[in-house]
């Protein structure tokens, strides 16, 4: 036993040795864990950023100056004004996002109990800004429209509750959080099954893997050897992302401990390594490698419910996914990350890691004893 372990050590010595002699594959490693996490967390954001918006004021009451003065940064540039008919010349030239016509007697009709009517213009080729932002300035102009109401002893609204908004985990809804650690999670994913298939891919072009086959060695100790060397190189990298990345440019507030996530990256690491292993089996080129590599991912990345929840999938799809440990792995990574959840609470996802990563480790070997018997025969 001590023996296999200290030939699966200096076989893992040596692939870390052959990786820094790969400048290609350490550019990657840096990037995917550095700018690749911080680009899309800073410049893609979700929320709704300083969005310009103008107002035709046609009734210039004191509740319309609430109105514009409601709209604050930094969701909304400072307001506009526009006449009724420049609104389309105005929108046509991209000037602003929203315009806002609030109609004469208003705030007169507002007190009389009547439903006044509010247009509300929006360039909705600003998908993101469209969608929300015509949320805020309805929520914002039923705030101003109850409050002015009010004052007049007049009903604002005929719901029989009063809804109470309360965001936990990220209350300022930074989007910039959330896509930074999901874009951590698919770098983990995409590193995984490169590194370990591109090690075995790399061997069987340049000629070293039939040195091994001369060796006495084991299917079992070349493939643990990857895999631990692989995760070690990932472990590293994500740890400095979480660190330099995410705590310190983006500002995110880790909620939970980040010796549990690493431990329950590491056994993600065994799984994901296991099937680049098994897809270099297959392949015999890198090409042929990056053809199978890149699909498994796209799916896996798409369909974890990092991008899109699980509950908005095909129940079906839900139950398959459960079987992909990415999909796993992004649920723990979110219940530790932004809900602090400890041991007790994600020891399911962990146990499902761990038996779907043993159950792929296995058909690898199988995999790979069948082509090392091929070469040697």
């Amino acid at each position: 036993m001590l023996r296999r372990a200290q030939t699966v050590y200096r076989l893992g010595i040596k692939e870390l040795a052959s990786l820094r002699y790969d400048p290609l594959m350490v550019f990657l490693i840096v990037y995917f864990f550095t700018f690749a996490v911080y680009s899309p967390a800073k410049d893609a954001p979700m929320e709704l950023r300083n969005a310009s918006v103008a107002i035709v004021d046609e009734d210039h009451s004191w509740l319309s100056r609430r109105i514009r003065d409601a709209l604050l940064p930094p969701f909304f540039k400072p307001p506009g004004e526009v006449a009724l008919d420049d609104i389309d010349a105005a929108m046509d030239a991209g000037r602003y996002s929203f315009v806002i016509d609030i109609p004469p007697e208003f705030e007169a009709d507002v007190l009389a109990g009547h439903a006044p009517q509010v247009q509300l213009n929006v360039d909705a080729t600003a998908m993101v800004q469209a969608g929300h932002g015509a949320s805020y300035i309805q929520q914002i102009i039923a705030r101003e429209v109850a409050a002015v109401a009010g004052r007049g002893q007049v009903e604002a609204s005929d719901e029989p509750i009063a809804l109470v908004l309360r965001a936990k985990f990220n209350p300022n809804l930074e989007a910039g959080w959330f896509l930074g650690v999901m874009q951590m999670v698919s770098n983990v994913t995409l590193l995984a099954i490169l590194l370990s298939g591109a090690a075995l891919i790399r061997e069987r072009e340049q000629g070293t893997i039939e040195h091994l086959l001369t060796l006495p060695l084991e299917p079992a100790e070349i493939m643990l050897a990857k895999v631990w060397a692989s995760g070690l190189v990932v472990v590293v990298a994500v740890l400095l992302c979480l660190r330099v990345v995410l705590q310190g440019a983006l500002g995110l507030a880790i909620a939970g401990s980040i010796p549990l996530f690493l431990f329950g990256t590491v056994l993600y690491l065994f799984s994901t390594s296991a099937i680049g292993i098994f897809l270099a089996t297959v392949a015999r080129s890198m090409p042929q490698f990056g053809l199978l590599a890149l699909p498994l991912f796209i799916v896996m990345n798409l369909l974890s419910g990092g991008n899109t929840p699980l509950d908005s999938m095909p129940r079906w799809l839900q139950i398959v996914m459960q079987g992909v440990p990415s999909t796993q792995y992004t649920s723990f990574s979110q219940a530790v990350l932004f809900r602090d959840a400890g041991l007790a609470v994600v020891w399911p996802q962990l146990a499902a890691v761990a038996v779907i990563g043993a159950l792929f480790f296995a058909g690898a070997l199988l995999r790979f004893r069948k082509t090392i018997i091929l070469a040697r025969s």
